[in-house]
């Protein structure tokens, strides 16, 4: 059994782009694998097959339903903002107590390879108190960081290194999800990030056409868990 956290430097880089490849490419290899969002906003309920959540049991190869959006990811919020503020909208909080223990749960729970996909940024507030950061270290499970291509992601991958690096957690990889307008050449990016991060391996995955979801790149990622 393994757990990965997946985060990132902001929203819309590519989380569950790169966590769902990476379950495909662990079910073709016959590797039991599960995942979670806890935490969604911007979910509306009546385009749930476009969701993060249903990308993700899509990919596990389970069908999209209520009672399975529900088992993943507990936590959906409609507005598409930061989870303290979506929630508030609602007259809602995340007990952040009641989410770090679902995942330890979940990773105790867990017969595979888990992954816990975050929400939003590293430093994305959960409630008045604690961020996406907070629930990383209260689970100490590696992380698997994924950034953008676009240009500027350079020193947002840095700074985040240097916010993980001051709460000791674990980097099993850093993956460049190259962006849609992309002034910069991905392999450009990933040397640059390369060289400040001495001992974790940076993986570029280049924008694949549509419907294409298999990708080299992911059994290198998979190299690392």
């Amino acid at each position: 059994m393994a757990a990965y956290f997946v985060t990132s430097t902001g929203t819309d880089v590519g989380k569950t782009f790169v966590t769902a490849g990476l379950i495909r490419y662990l079910r073709s290899c016959n590797q039991p694998v599960s995942a979670l969002k806890p935490v969604v906003s911007g979910y509306d309920s009546s385009v749930v097959d476009t969701s993060d959540p249903a990308v993700l049991l899509g990919a596990l190869g389970r069908p999209v339903v209520a009672a399975e959006v529900e088992r993943i990811a507990p936590w959906r919020f409609r507005a598409p903002l930061s989870p303290d503020l979506a929630a508030a909208r609602e007259g809602r909080s995340i007990a952040f107590d009641e989410l770090v223990a679902f995942s330890r749960t979940a990773v105790e729970q867990a017969t595979g390879i888990l992954f816990i996909e975050g929400v939003g940024g590293i430093m994305v507030p959960l409630d008045a108190q604690r961020t996406v950061l907070d629930w990383m270290a209260a689970l100490d499970i590696p992380l698997l960081l994924v950034v953008g291509g676009y240009l500027g992601t350079i020193s947002h991958t840095l700074t985040a290194l240097d916010v993980l690096a001051q709460r000791k957690l674990k980097l099993a990889a850093i993956v460049v999800s190259e962006s849609e307008r992309n002034p910069v050449e991905l392999e450009e990016t990933v040397a640059s990030i390369a060289r400040f991060s001495e001992g974790v391996d940076v993986i570029g995955l280049p924008r694949l056409p549509a419907g294409i979801t298999q990708h080299p790149a992911f059994a290198r990622i998979a190299a690392h868990l």
